[in-house]
């Protein structure tokens, strides 16, 4: 499964970064960011067995929406996992900015809680904890559920390059997700204030999706 947040927030919070090539993508005149957590199952790269102990790991990423060139997808601020070894492949080269953190999610009547704490070395210990149920029945997403879940690539920038990464999936089948955050650190650079506000919270049943070869921009 799959559990989107989105907060909007004020273009000059963002600015500082994000790439200059790229353009933040606004809906409504307003950008957003999402803070966005899932387990991912079967990683492995194309043709190529799943890699032992990054089969299956926890994940939570913070991310907002950007363009380039009149294409749309996302730009991430952060990636933590709990699997040492997925994020030693993930961030090779500083490829993207994956990081180490202690995760868990766990059931109990009927209610889920998530927590993270990032315990990367010489990083801020960044730290989210989340209880919540989702609805059962699923939605027909507005315009700006569309707009913010259904993004089809990312860029990144490392070593002063930007690449994007082209990624395909079926639509994600939206429902509701209720419930409460205990403790929210994450992009501690923004105003706190952010953290302060309901997110638009929602859920997604798991799909398979297939990341392609990086692509260098120009």
């Amino acid at each position: 499964m799959l559990f989107f947040l989105h907060w909007p927030v004020e273009s000059s919070w963002l600015s500082r970064f994000v790439p200059e090539e790229l353009e933040i993508d606004l809906y409504d005149n307003r950008p957003w960011i999402g803070v966005v957590l899932f387990r991912a199952k079967a990683t492995r790269l194309r043709l190529l067995p799943p890699v032992p102990s990054t089969r299956s790991y926890l994940e939570l990423n913070v991310r907002t929406y950007v363009k380039y060139k009149n294409k749309q997808g996302v730009y991430f601020f952060s990636l933590d996992a709990d699997s040492r070894l997925a994020v030693l492949a993930a961030s090779l080269g500083s490829f993207l900015p994956y990081q180490h953190a202690d995760m868990s999610l766990s059931k109990k009547a009927g209610h889920r809680t998530f927590s993270s704490r990032r315990i990367e070395k010489d990083q801020f210990p960044e730290s989210f904890r989340m209880t919540f149920k989702e609805d059962s029945k699923p939605i027909a997403p507005s315009s700006i559920e569309q707009w913010l879940t259904e993004r089809y690539c990312l860029w990144t920038k490392p070593k002063e390059q930007l690449y994007r990464v082209d990624i395909t999936h079926p639509a994600w089948t939206l429902h509701y997700l209720k419930g409460q955050i205990h403790q929210n650190t994450m992009a501690s650079y923004l105003p706190v204030s952010l953290h302060h506000h309901l997110p638009m919270a929602h859920y997604s049943k798991g799909q398979k999706v297939k990341f392609y070869t990086p692509v260098r921009e120009r």
